[in-house]
């Protein structure tokens, strides 16, 4: 996770020139028509959350966001431990979706739905493609989505947030595919396959979190849609370069022996 949390944030190094490459309405586009002319972020805000303050729903989906930093590694650790034979297997596959994942950033960053709100694109869009709702001064308050996250962050870290938020916040522009929640799909496969119970519980996780992002204005729907994409693909292509991973492998530990000769 360490790893990740690294090298997911080096296209930010320079962000004006990432800047230059952000996509930001692609995403938009596709979430209003998966929600039927609303984004599924603003559907889900207007419904569960209450205006001008956390609830109760958005302390715990954060609480369930945040958790994720130690959910698929933790997956991973009770397979060690518990279906042993199974380990290499998972670990490849994990590790697999993280590299793509990150690969994907580089090469298409995206912004996520808080950001886009915050710099006026929703608004913008649902304007240019003539939404009723933009032109509805009664509603203007629905357009405005909140980023409760970080709201909720504020309330229950108090002043340690500021530091957590900047240690872990990263590269805001990494937002397709969502890592979070293929990678928490990812391991709730991996879980079902050593036991059934150990997967349901998988899957619940990966459910709520699925939520969460999308309750919370940190992914737009399209985002998890292309993160279970993305373990379908893992899925079918870690069996075929099995045998290249394993020779390689093999290689490194002969010269390991080697330099330890």
């Amino acid at each position: 996770m360490w790893a990740f949390t690294v090298v997911h944030e080096l296209p930010y190094d320079d962000p004006e020139r990432l800047r230059a490459r952000l996509r930001i309405r692609y995403p938009i586009r596709a979430d209003l028509a998966l929600g039927g002319g609303e984004l599924p972020n603003l559907r889900l805000q207007r419904a569960l959350a209450t205006p001008g303050r956390v609830g109760v729903l958005d302390r715990a989906l954060a609480i369930v966001h945040w958790t994720w930093f130690a959910e698929p590694h933790s997956a991973l650790l009770w397979i060690l431990l518990r279906r042993h034979h199974r380990f290499a297997h998972a670990a490849r596959q994990m590790a697999a979706a993280y590299d793509i994942g990150c690969a994907v950033y580089f090469l298409v960053p995206t912004a996520p739905p808080w950001w886009a709100a915050e710099n006026g694109y929703i608004e913008d869009e649902l304007a240019r493609l003539g939404s009723p709702a933009a032109g509805a001064e009664a509603e203007a308050e629905t357009l405005r989505l909140r980023r409760l996250m970080v709201e909720a962050g504020e309330e229950v870290w108090g002043g340690a947030w500021p530091g957590l938020y900047r240690a872990l916040g990263g590269n805001p522009w990494a937002a397709m595919p969502s890592l979070h929640f293929a990678t928490s799909l990812l391991a709730s496969i991996l879980l079902a396959e050593s036991a059934p119970g150990a997967g349901a519980v998988g899957f619940g996780y990966a459910a709520a979190l699925a939520l969460a992002l999308v309750y919370l204005g940190e992914h737009y729907a399209i985002d998890l849609i292309a993160g279970a994409a993305l373990v379908v693909a893992v899925r079918f292509g870690e069996p075929l370069v099995e045998p290249a991973a394993l020779r390689f492998s093999d290689a490194l530990q002969r010269l390991e022996r080697i330099a330890n000769g």
